[in-house]
Parts: structure tokens; C-alpha cells; sequence
């Protein structure tokens, strides 16, 4: 046949993971931030955490199954440039390291899992 399932199924693991690590991310780091905002307070657009956050989980994903586990510190990199003021005070430095540590380890580990099916290895 001119198809392979196996393409197909593929497929369908890479996108599940992409909305996996957007949705499921978005609610979990939120849940584990949650109770430390009032502490910190918030700054900066209402919603523009949550949705960097997910271009952050998407980009990390999209370089683990690139096998380019060094782009990742790009991120971390510009997220903390973004942030230098702020990250002098420690709360908000402890906040902000809090979220982005889980967002990423989310990324990485779900990244692994589907690298490890759809390729066979990590």
C-alpha cells in the first residue's frame, strides 16, 4: 500500500504531545503557581505568563525531537534577559525559577517519551 500506519500514528503522537505540553502544561504550572502570586504579585500583561509559557513548553518539545537538547538554554537565556530587573528581588527570582524549571522539565520529559516511541531512542 502506497501509505505506512506507522507514519500516520506518528503523527498523531507528535501532535497529542504538542497540545499534551500546551494544555496540560498551562494547567499544571498554573496550579503550581498559584498560591505563590499573591507574594510575588503580578506585572507585565495580564495572560502573557501563561502564553509564554506554552511557546516555551512548544519550542522545548520542538527541540527534543530535533535532538538539539542545547537549544534549550536559548530559552532560559532570553527568559532571564527578559526578566533582570525583576529577578532581584527574591521572590519574584524564586517564582520565576519555580515556573520555568517545571515548564521545562515537563517538556523535556514528555519530549523524551515521544522521541523515545516515534524514533526509538532518546
Amino acid at each position: 500500500m502506497w501509505y505506512d500506519m506507522d507514519v500516520y500514528l506518528n503523527i498523531i503522537v507528535i501532535i497529542a504531545a504538542y497540545i499534551f505540553v500546551s494544555c496540560a502544561g498551562a494547567y499544571l504550572i498554573r496550579g503550581m503557581l498559584i498560591r505563590y502570586e499573591r507574594e510575588v504579585g503580578t506585572s507585565g500583561l495580564k495572560g502573557a505568563g501563561m502564553i509564554i509559557g506554552i511557546v516555551e513548553r512548544v519550542m522545548v518539545l520542538s527541540f527534543i525531537l530535533a535532538g538539539q537538547y542545547t537549544a534549550i538554554t536559548i530559552i532560559f537565556a532570553a527568559k532571564s534577559i527578559a526578566r533582570f530587573n525583576e529577578l532581584k528581588d527574591r521572590c519574584m527570582a524564586e517564582y520565576y525559577l519555580i515556573g520555568t524549571l517545571v515548564s521545562i522539565t515537563f517538556a523535556l520529559l514528555v519530549g523524551m517519551v515521544v522521541r523515545a516511541v516515534v524514533i526509538g531512542g532518546i
